[in-house]
């Protein structure tokens, strides 16, 4: 929908962008008088005089944005089954935490003596997150869960080569996995090799078998699968990659389903990652913000990128330090990590507990199977069988009858509720991937479950109103086509 000078409206709302209300003359803000001294210009061919910029007032400003906000889905305002991103409720008590002056007013160039208590919670952030996953070495430096896998996987290449091991150089990855794994390995230098997966959702075994050899870097799975599925072979496979002398990585972007259920170094796994953004409290989307440490066995902690908490001395006269691991794969950052995020999951982790956090992936995993069980008559499974924390529905039998997964995806919207993730995995046609997460209640689930078994009747008593969906929002029906190959990036009056 075109929003141009003239003026629009959803309902009674004004639908102007800013540079609509301009007039000029009009302020939002006065700089209050400089306190520094003048400082030259640069040189004025550096300079532009043909950005145009809105002068409007202070309260056009605010309702402009208010207005965005409520445009907008969010976790706060709506159900947001997004597969495989985990939007749960993020308590704002937390927020209020990560915000206290000790930890939101300090600078990372500041002397570590006077950030004690700052390197302190990054210390046993490490140590909890390295109890929860049973992988004791971990750096809190990556930035985003894609960043902590590739550094799991130069942490793998520099093992190798400290061994002198330089033919191993591939890394074995199931066709389910997160499209991030191979192009992670990619960028470490790694050549990729699929494994399939068997009919049942599983890593085939005996292909496994028969890829794992002595040029095997690393064996990459995601846990639970993208099918949100626990790999019942774990075991075997994890001994068949160190029999062929390669590294175990796990992609653990999720531990929302295993937090207080297991371990992953338990089951053999050397190298994870695991996103803060998602498990640990807060609140993501749009881009960002993110957090992915890198967890590693201990022997594998040498490598680690830095820098790393550590603490010296017991008792009163301990102190706290950031420090470079002995042959670290070095810096991925500015800094060490997102810390205002490191903040929220320690403040997530004490206030839980391990029975609190095993309550977390128990009831995410009830919300999942619960949908899965209501929704199965009408919806084909990519596996049938128990799920974990999100469940994978194919619309196979929709599309049989005129309607796809996007155009069921669209009229969700209709009733407030977010598309699920759809067409991942690949491996599965039609794939509508569906995470309720342990926030939901029973109340939700129901009307979830409602509006999915109206869809589908829908499909053959009223299939216009699913292709043309959704109806309701202030953007309807886009032609993505051409939004993608010719977008508009900027405001023109045109």
């Amino acid at each position: 929908m075109t929003i141009g000078p003239d003026i629009e409206r959803a309902g009674d709302i004004d639908r102007r962008l800013l540079m609509d209300r301009s007039v000029a003359g009009r302020r939002a803000f006065t700089l209050p008088e400089s306190d520094v001294p003048v400082q030259e210009l640069p040189d004025p061919s550096l300079l532009r005089d043909d950005i145009e910029l809105p002068e409007v007032s202070q309260l056009e400003v605010i309702r402009y944005f208010s207005l965005l906000s409520q445009l907008n889905f969010s976790i706060d305002t709506n159900f947001y089954p997004l597969g495989s991103c985990t939007m749960k409720y993020n308590p704002k008590i937390n927020d209020e935490l990560a915000n206290l002056p000790g930890l939101a007013d300090i600078h990372p160039l500041q002397p570590a003596e006077t950030v004690q208590g700052a390197i302190r919670l990054l210390k046993e952030l490490q140590d909890d997150l390295g109890e929860i996953t049973g992988l004791p070495g971990v750096s809190l430096a990556p930035l985003a869960g894609a960043q902590g896998e590739y550094a799991g996987l130069l942490i793998a290449r520099a093992y190798h080569q400290a061994r002198h091991d330089a033919e191993r150089t591939v890394a074995i990855i199931p066709d389910s996995a997160h499209g991030t794994n191979p192009a992670s390995a990619s960028m470490a230098g790694l050549e990729v090799v699929t494994v399939r997966s068997d009919d049942q959702g599983n890593v085939d075994v005996e292909n496994l078998r028969e890829l794992a050899d002595s040029r095997t870097a690393a064996f990459m799975l995601t846990i639970p699968s993208t099918l949100g599925l626990f790999e019942p072979n774990i075991l075997e496979i994890t001994k068949i990659i160190h029999d062929a002398g390669g590294l175990v990585y796990a992609d653990g972007a999720n531990l929302n389903a295993l937090l207080g259920l297991v371990k992953l170094g338990d089951l053999g796994v050397d190298i994870c990652h695991s996103n803060l953004h998602k498990t640990f409290s807060t609140p993501h989307g749009g881009g960002g913000p993110g957090s992915g440490p890198v967890l590693v066995r201990a022997d594998l902690a040498r490598y680690l990128p830095e820098p790393v908490a550590e603490k010296t001395g017991d008792g009163p006269d301990s102190t706290y330090r950031l420090a470079a691991p002995a042959d670290s794969i070095g810096p991925l950052n500015g800094f060490h990590g997102s810390f205002s995020i490191a903040a929220r999951a320690y403040a997530y982790i004490r206030a839980l507990g391990i029975e609190g956090l095993r309550s977390v992936s128990e009831n995410a995993i009830i919300g999942a199977n619960y949908i899965q069980a209501g929704l199965k008559d009408r919806y084909d499974l990519a596996a049938d069988r128990y799920c974990m924390h999100e469940t994978v529905l194919s619309a196979t039998r929709q599309k049989k009858r005129g309607v796809s997964g996007l155009d069921i995806a669209k009229r969700l919207l209709d009733f407030g509720i977010h598309a699920p993730t759809m067409y991942f995995p690949l491996i599965v046609e039609e794939a509508l991937m569906i995470e309720p997460t342990e926030s939901e209640s029973k109340e939700t689930l129901d009307h979830f479950i409602a509006v999915m078994r109206q869809i589908d009747d829908e499909v053959d008593s009223a299939p216009e109103l699913i292709h043309d969906a959704p109806h309701d929002l202030p953007v309807t029906r886009l032609d993505e086509a051409t939004a993608a190959r010719r977008p508009v990036l900027r405001w023109s009056a045109e």
